[in-house]
């Protein structure tokens, strides 16, 4: 399986999410892959790329704007957004992009 989403022909939606995290897990690890799998579920999402290193940064890719709209007020992700002010994150940004081209 490839690391890379295998995302279909532009225009399409990146959700670009940007992280420095506390020490320790605290959870972080099972919310993580709960909530790719519960956003994997959701009707519009593409794919996502994840990387760590001293700040995090993952990409989701999404078929419009309701799609994001719909994905950020999921009750599930809402409490994962909860913790995440709370527990995980020291600071985070989130941008969101349409993608004209990719290649």
């Amino acid at each position: 399986m490839s690391l890379i989403a295998n995302t279909p022909t532009p225009p399409y939606y990146a959700v670009i999410f940007t992280s420095e995290r506390h020490e320790g897990d605290h959870g972080y690890a099972a919310m993580a892959e709960r909530m790719l799998a519960l956003a994997a579920q959701q009707s519009g999402f593409l794919g996502v790329e994840s990387a760590r290193s001293d700040v995090g940064v993952t990409v989701s890719y999404w078929a419009d704007l309701e799609s994001i709209k719909r994905w950020k007020a999921n009750a599930e992700h809402l409490e994962a957004q909860r913790l995440g002010k709370e527990r995980w994150y020291s600071a985070f940004k989130t941008r969101i992009a349409k993608v004209e081209r990719d290649y």
